[in-house]
């Protein structure tokens, strides 16, 4: 453990010095004046036709450039947290993953470079998700069904992580970035570089980041006053003005190698990270996570015959975690597996563009100790889908199918001893369509319905999941999930102006969630309660809205908005950690080399709780941003951003660990970003 602690500072100072000679740099001298504006209507990367965000069917938000980097945070549900439509579980500031609509877990389903990611974040709130914030360069989150092209459980939404570690694009000379930042309520010390170089038919990435930070620094106690009144707790028991445990270390980088020729690539790319930190519902446990992932990527276009372009993508990934208790290694929890996907784009056919494709899933997933609540489990997943777009003048209508066949086998060991094998043949299918009514007005709609595969955890749990403080219990009688969903869209854009109203509703037949029995059982000298995995009918529907105005050339005023209404159909009771309304705006001013920003965003109370669910209070976070880029030959910004001005206690409602964790205190960063 030493060393590992002894070569992570080493990895850390050879970063900080790579970033010092990054930023002082000749070679900082042709950054795109693109780059340092807000990504609107761009290409979606997942989407196999490149059709632009504003002309799809199902609503997308993609975040890149210079506003991704503005907008990092240590994880990446935090980083999306506040899209309309996308809040986090925020397990404290170490482990977030995003939620969409009111979904988590594996209805959401979280992808790097358009193939799926495997580690164990979704089998348990309190796992970070293994890709790092840092060293993304494009974020396209599709909110609402999207299992036809991405996978078959991407039933409440998808999150691509883009990185370019292999790279798509012929390239003469060399590219890069390099960003730093220093400070917030817990204290961080972050920075990554990133360079491409190329003679214009090989390409070379290399990256390399690291983040550091201290326990996070909170307004007041780290325990509610809702806990403290419900159970008697002291609010001092927790801790005041520091959540305790919460510290963090995490590095990582990778190297990637492409050929490139005009009409496609081939490439290949290893990254190794670590992520070393505290997991605060448990002040004694640290968990050490280590992560491999090997990807080829190649795309042949302009092809001769019925096909137009083949496309392939693969990744295999090592992964593995291990739960240290007071210095004494506790549980470990391993994924490997390869992932991948192989797609063909048609010559139009009779006016219909589209792409047929096939996806595999082959895992194994290992949890070993003491603390192991899910037997050991091999996965083996596949689909073929078919996608269709027919365009009638400025409309169009798309349309397709998803086949998947998914086998889950738990495995016998010391502490499971009956093996399990499930199968199941999960299908999806949606029409949508895009009606252009003048210049400046659309609406889209799309009708979806949608089949997942329970997962091994809501098959095979049993045992005591101590970072939920309950005893989770499986069904193995579960059958595939399976929604019907409208989703539907007025979009506006005139000028620099634009505003999207979304309006949404999912129909669950047995949505698949995780309820108390009522019962108690004893574990270690401590009653804890028992929760099953049961299937009930339930209905989610909900409000999305997105505005931007051009009120001069300085000035730019931005509002949004989301609403979720999330209930169990058989008694008419809400569904548990669904997000309150949320309304929020802000002005954006840029004159010359200055940019600044002010954001207000207030989640009203949450009052429509599930049975043994605490309310959550009303916060209104107020947020600003300054930036000033530099007027040298280099594309050099500095910037200083500050959150939650109010020094509000912010708790979540969303949150597993609401009551016993808030987010970070009034606080400032300050950090510096580059092009090249």
């Amino acid at each position: 453990m030493l060393q590992k602690r002894m070569s992570a500072r080493g990895q850390q100072k050879s970063l900080w010095l790579a970033l010092m000679a990054a930023l002082s740099s000749p070679m900082l001298v042709s950054a795109e004046d693109a780059k340092t504006l807000d990504i609107d209507n761009v290409p979606v990367t997942g989407n196999p036709l490149g059709v632009a965000s504003d002309d799809m069917v199902v609503p997308v938000s993609v975040l890149g450039g210079r506003e991704l980097s503005l907008r990092r945070q240590g994880t990446l549900g935090e980083t999306l947290n506040g899209i309309p439509g996308v809040t986090a579980t925020q397990f404290g500031p170490n482990a977030s993953r995003p939620i969409i609509r009111g979904l988590d877990g594996e209805r959401v389903r979280i992808m790097q470079n358009g193939v799926g990611i495997l580690d164990a974040s979704s089998l348990s709130f309190d796992h970070a998700v293994g890709v790092d914030p840092l060293i993304i360069e494009q974020i396209d989150v599709v909110r609402g069904p999207a299992a036809l092209l991405y996978g078959g459980s991407a039933m409440g939404g998808v999150v691509n992580a883009i990185d370019h570690r292999i790279p798509k694009e012929s390239l003469n000379g060399y590219t890069g970035r390099a960003e730093t930042r220093f400070g917030g309520p817990d204290n961080t010390r972050n920075g990554a570089a990133v360079v491409d170089v190329g003679n214009g038919l090989f390409a070379l990435h290399a990256d390399i980041y690291s983040r550091e930070t201290s326990n996070l620094e909170i307004p007041g106690y780290a325990l509610s006053k809702r806990k403290s009144l419900a159970d008697g707790t002291a609010r001092d028991s927790r801790g005041k003005d520091k959540l305790n445990n919460s510290s963090a270390l995490a590095n990582g980088g990778a190297l990637g190698a492409s050929w490139t020729f005009d009409t496609g690539y081939l490439g290949i790319s290893y990254a190794d990270s670590n992520n070393h930190y505290g997991t605060v519902a448990e002040e004694n446990v640290r968990i050490n996570m280590e992560n491999k992932r090997t990807e080829l990527a190649g795309e042949v276009r302009e092809l001769k015959g019925p096909v137009q372009k083949i496309k392939v993508r693969m990744a295999y990934t090592d992964y593995q975690h291990v739960e240290v208790e007071s210095g004494v290694v506790g549980t470990t929890f391993k994924n490997r597996g390869l992932q991948g996907s192989l797609e063909a784009t048609h010559v139009p056919l009779a006016g219909l563009n589209g792409v047929v494709g096939y996806q595999f899933q082959n895992t194994r997933f290992q949890a070993l100790g003491e603390e192991a609540f899910v037997p050991s489990v091999t996965t083996v997943d596949q689909g073929a889908y078919v996608y269709e777009e027919y365009a009638i003048d400025k409309h169009k209508v798309t349309f397709g199918g998803r086949f998947g066949d998914t086998s889950i086998d738990s495995h016998v060991d010391d502490k499971f001893t009956q093996a399990f094998s499930k199968h199941f043949n999960p299908n999806s299918f949606a029409l949508g369509g895009l009606y252009t009514i003048d210049e400046s007005w659309s609406v889209t709609t799309n009708l979806s319905h949608n089949e997942r595969a329970p997962s091994y955890f809501e098959l095979y749990a049993n045992g005591p999941h101590i970072a939920t403080g309950q005893v989770e219990v499986g069904n193995t009688n579960l059958s595939k999930e399976r929604s019907n969903g409208i989703d539907a869209q007025l979009k506006w854009k005139s000028g620099g102006h634009s505003v999207t109203l979304g309006a949404y509703a999912t129909k669950f037949k047995n949505f698949i969630g995780l309820f108390n029995t009522g019962i108690e059982v004893p574990v270690d000298g401590e009653l804890l309660p028992e929760a099953q995995f049961r299937a009930v009918p339930a209905l989610f529907k909900g409000l999305e809205l997105e505005g931007k105005f051009a009120l001069n050339d300085e000035w730019t005023l931005k509002m949004r908005g989301d609403y979720v209404h999330a209930k169990d159909t058989r008694n008419n009771q809400y569904l548990p950690r669904i997000s309150p309304l949320r309304l929020g705006g802000g002005l954006d001013y840029r004159l010359g080399h200055w940019n600044a920003r002010l954001d207000v965003l207030h989640a009203f109370k949450q009052n429509n709780v599930a049975e043994n669910e605490l309310k959550t209070n009303a916060y209104t976070n107020v947020s600003a941003l300054v930036a000033y880029k530099l007027p040298v030959k280099f594309n050099v910004e500095l910037f200083a951003k500050a959150n939650n001005l109010l020094n509000e206690e912010i708790r979540e409602h969303a949150s597993f660990l609401k009551d016993i964790a808030p987010s970070g205190a009034r606080a400032v960063l300050v950090g510096a970003r580059a092009d090249f």
